[in-house]
């Protein structure tokens, strides 16, 4: 399977709308010209040859689907690898590791907060008297409390959700066809990202139980060298992973709003909101499109995954609970305990996380395709239609 994904990840809608031909010698497979390249656009259609007005060289380049050849009057610069590549896959996961490690360990503070507003309402009224309450308990240095599980921990995460994402959306494209994955791109961000979380929270689950009890069970201890050995002393393998099942609730939820909404309001921003196209935008102003898409889509996936979170902070609070029975203690205006909180720290971690992503693909030269844009071939059968 890992091959075809391989293969089939070179004729993606989602990826570079151009190919690099090289000026090559017929009879020793030699360059002609040191570091000649010439961007074609990507077509499986008959080759066709140009000459080189100043060298008089051949060039060869692609037939596109409308019979035409569209060359670049000027060489880019050459991606690290490409698109689709085992190489390719790799790295995204590690712009994953450093996008979700980075982001989450930063906001340990605001999260311990949330955390205890979620499970003790009445010793922790609000943002600012958790905050008090906290330090005149614990010191400044209590704000840290969980850090450790947080960084390994979602940096596991990341790994899996950034890196498998790039892999299942390749893999789905594949299935789905060029015209039906351009048609069905939303649910194809939908289905890829699922599936990518759905083992991200396998990773994640065990780092987050550690987590939730250091910042939130009274007595605890206050590191995870000491919280692994006596969490799974007390409650075996399930009390690392007994959260599993609310954690997808919340975090696949969280997961499918993140990508779907970013990469569509990534379209509506290049279309309606700034005034250029994106190949005429620079990498900084690329990277604050980048920005603004993930924290709209930070709002969305906080309010769509805070009740599930709610549940897992409970969850891990108390020893032998279910998710329902969590739930039912909570009651419905429970659950949405300490909401605003985390639209702030979820709106800003989201946008964080796919500004540092996008900027890791930048400093190691990773394609970055733009936005997909509607096949010639599904063009040519709408104008037909409306004919």
């Amino acid at each position: 399977m890992w091959q075809s994904l391989l293969d089939s990840a070179k004729h993606n809608p989602f990826g570079s709308p151009f190919n690099v031909a090289h000026c090559e010698s017929s009879e020793t497979g030699k360059s002609l010209v040191a570091s000649r390249n010439i961007a074609a656009a990507a077509s499986a259609s008959p080759v066709i040859e140009e000459r080189d007005s100043n060298l008089d060289l051949p060039i060869l380049g692609s037939l596109a689907q409308n019979e035409t050849s569209t060359l670049a009057n000027h060489t880019t610069e050459a991606d690290s690898c490409e698109f689709g590549s085992q190489k390719y896959f790799i790295l995204c996961g590690l712009g994953g590791i450093l996008s979700c490690g980075i982001t989450h360990t930063l906001v340990v503070p605001l999260d311990l907060v949330k955390c205890r507003i979620q499970v003790n309402p009445e010793k922790y009224k609000s943002v600012f008297n958790g905050f008090k309450v906290t330090i005149k308990e614990d010191g400044t240095k209590g704000l840290a409390k969980g850090w450790a599980p947080t960084f390994f921990g979602y940096s596991m995460q990341g790994l899996c959700k950034f890196g498998l994402y790039e892999v299942f959306k390749v893999f789905y494209s594949d299935i789905l066809g060029e015209e039906n994955s351009y048609v069905w791109r939303t649910s194809l961000y939908l289905a890829a990202s699922a599936s990518a979380e759905f083992f991200a929270d396998i990773a994640l689950s065990p780092m987050e139980a550690a987590k939730v009890q250091i910042q939130t069970k009274p007595g605890f201890v206050s590191t995870l060298r000491e919280a692994l050995p006596l969490i799974y002393k007390d409650e075996g393998l399930n009390g690392f992973y007994k959260s599993l099942v609310p954690l997808w609730m919340r975090q696949i939820p969280y997961t499918m709003m993140k990508f779907a909404c970013f990469e569509r309001t990534v379209e509506l921003l290049y279309k309606y909101a700034v005034p250029k196209p994106r190949a005429q935008c620079t990498k900084g102003e690329q990277l604050v499109v980048t920005f603004a898409a993930g924290y709209i889509a930070g709002v969305f996936c906080a309010i769509v995954s805070h009740p599930a979170d709610t549940v897992v902070s409970k969850l891990n609070q108390e020893k032998g609970s279910t998710a329902i029975d969590a739930a039912k203690k909570l009651g419905f205006a429970g659950l949405w305990k300490g909401l605003g909180p985390r639209i702030v720290m979820i709106g800003t971690l989201t946008a964080a996380q796919w500004f540092i992503y996008d900027a890791v693909k930048v400093w190691l030269r990773l394609p970055r395709p733009p936005p997909p844009e509607m096949p010639e071939s599904l063009k040519k059968k709408l104008a037909g239609k409306a004919e």
